[in-house]
Formats: structure tokens, C-alpha cells, sequence
């Protein structure tokens, strides 16, 4: 429903009855098929990145607070994204630019803090997932001080694009740059999937699933790596969207349970919809203008963040 609703509505509407009879004038189908199908497909695909990947995260850690910022991949990818946004034109050949440039920033930043993870904690080897998050908060710490200073030194055009892409937005995407990302985030999302039933062993406690044959080492790896590439996608793309991993698991446990392999799913499938209808809210709200799309999805978070933690106290 998500879907059709991301495709007919919006500051020029497309009738459902003439998509489905195939009267479309020209503008009609450039509008449909140029334009607001690939945002409809990237939000969706964003959507479902950041809530399966809060729904992992949440079980790998067993913290019903993590989200994909928490181990520093979003922050990575994002100061990547910043980089080139703001040092490109003076310091990458001319012949290097390109579409694909900034994408390719960001997922490069997001496997740098992997490395980093992976190098630090000995392989995720660590005893517990304590030092693995106070990394996370220190990467987050130096990636906010590196985004600052890029932003001070910008010019006027690239501190409005970097503000805006900071807040989030699914415009100017087009279908050569979406495929390719479809494909990995597509992958790496059903490789994250079969880890649903060592999540839910891993919630007896890390000595109780090793017991059970569980490899923690591996578990993390297939985790932590599969949130990296998709964030780092999703990121590269849309910029930073906050609190759909944090909100989106949440909504679906009160719907169907804690059971991972009924978790993760559905957290992608609901974190799909969320998306598209945030899209439609910042392309609506008020038109011709669009909001960033951040907005609408922090404005919804943020509230329920603030229950979570004045649930978790009288707990």
C-alpha cells in the first residue's frame, strides 16, 4: 500500500487508474519512471537496511537501545560522504569524479570502522560486547569532530548541500546509480537473515550459546560486516536518517514477538513502509518545497527514544 501511495501521490499526482491502463501522457511516465520510482525503490530499500539492521544489532548486543550508529558505521560512512562532498573539487582529478564517487566514499568509510572493530577487538574475540560499543562511541566522538571541521572550512554551495544531506533525502537518485546498490543491499540482506536462530540462543547469555554450538566470533562477524555494507550503502545514498533502527524493531516485537526469524523480517518489511511514507510526508508537507526526509523520521523517533529510556529507569 506503501508503495502505490510513494507512486501516484505528491506535488504532481499520477492517477492509479491511468498507471494501470497504460494512458500516461509523457510527463506522466517521465514523472513515474525517472523520477518518483527510483525515491519510491531507494526508500524502501533504505528503510529495510536500517531496521533489519537496529533489529541485529539490538540482538547482538542485547541492548534494546543499539541502532546501526552505535559501533561507529554510520558516523564512518558518513564523514567518507562529507569528505568528497566537501574536498572533491580541490582535491580528486577531474577524470575521478562521477556519480558513484560519493557512494563509494561512504561504504569505503563504513569498512575503515569495521577494520578498525575487527583489528581492535582482536577479531571480535573480545570477552563481551562492552569494548566493541565504547569503540563505537569513540569513532562517533572523532567522526563528529571531522564532519565539524569540514563544515566550518565549506563554501557556502557545499555546506548547503552537506546540510541538507545530513538530514536526509531520497532526491536526484536516478537507476544507474540505484541498481548497483540494490544488488548489495539485496545480498547482504539475505545473508544476514539465517543468523535469526544464534540471535535468539545469544539471548541466554554468551557462555549459555556457546554451550549450544553457537560461534560468537562468526556471529558478530556476519553481523557487524552485513550492518556495514548496508548502512554504508544506504548512508552513501540518502545521507543520515536517524532512529528507524531504534524505533522500527521496537514496533515490531510489540506486534509479533521476540523471536528473531520472525524479527528481522519483519523489521525490514515495516522499516520498507516507514520509509516510503516518510518520503511521501517531506514530498507533500509542503509543496512545491521538500522537506528532508531525517526530519519526519526524528520527529517520530525522538519521542519514542525518550520512552524507551523513561521505561527502561522504572525498570
Amino acid at each position: 500500500m506503501s508503495v502505490f501511495s510513494g507512486l501516484i501521490l505528491g506535488s504532481y499526482s499520477v492517477p492509479l487508474l491511468d498507471i494501470i491502463s497504460g494512458k500516461l501522457d509523457p510527463l506522466q511516465k517521465t514523472v513515474l519512471i525517472q523520477i518518483r520510482s527510483p525515491r519510491v525503490v531507494l526508500a524502501g530499500f533504505v528503510g529495510a537496511s536500517l531496521a533489519l539492521s537496529g533489529a541485529s544489532l539490538q540482538g547482538l548486543f542485547r541492548n534494546p537501545l543499539a541502532d546501526p550508529g552505535l559501533i561507529g558505521v554510520s558516523a564512518g560512512a558518513a564523514l567518507g560522504a562529507t569528505s568528497i562532498i566537501v574536498l572533491s573539487n580541490h582535491f580528486v582529478p577531474e577524470f575521478l569524479a562521477g556519480p558513484f564517487l560519493l557512494p563509494v566514499a561512504a561504504v569505503a568509510g563504513a569498512m575503515v570502522v569495521i577494520m578498525l572493530l575487527f583489528t581492535l577487538t582482536k577479531g571480535f574475540q573480545s570477552k563481551g560486547t562492552t569494548y566493541m560499543l565504547l569503540i563505537g562511541i569513540a569513532i562517533n566522538s572523532i567522526s563528529g569532530v571531522c564532519i565539524g571541521f569540514l563544515t566550518y572550512i565549506s563554501s557556502d554551495a557545499e555546506l548547503r548541500s552537506l546540510t541538507f544531506w545530513t538530514m536526509g533525502s531520497f532526491g536526484g537518485v536516478s537507476w544507474p546509480l540505484l541498481v548497483p546498490a540494490i544488488i548489495l543491499i539485496s545480498f547482504f540482506l539475505f545473508w544476514a537473515i539465517p543468523s535469526s536462530r544464534n540471535l535468539d540462543l545469544l539471548q541466554l547469555g554468551e557462555i549459555e550459546a556457546q554451550r549450544l554450538g553457537v560461534n560468537l566470533k562468526k556471529l558478530r562477524f556476519n553481523i557487524i560486516l552485513s550492518s556495514a555494507v548496508i548502512v554504508g550503502i544506504s548512508v552513501s545514498l540518502s545521507g543520515m536518517i536517524g532512529f528507524v533502527g531504534l524505533v522500527i524493531p521496537h514496533l515490531a516485537r510489540l506486534i509479533g514477538g521476540v523471536n528473531h526469524s520472525y524479527l528481522l523480517i519483519s523489521s525490514a518489511i515495516a522499516g520498507s513502509s516507514l520509509m516510503i511514507l516518510a518520503d511521501l510526508i517531506a514530498r507533500t508537507f509542503v509543496p512545491p518545497a521538500e522537506l528532508p526526509v531525517g526530519l519526519i523520521t526524528s520527529a517520530i523517533g525522538s519521542p519514542f527514544f525518550l520512552y524507551l529510556i523513561i521505561s527502561s529507569k522504572k525498570l
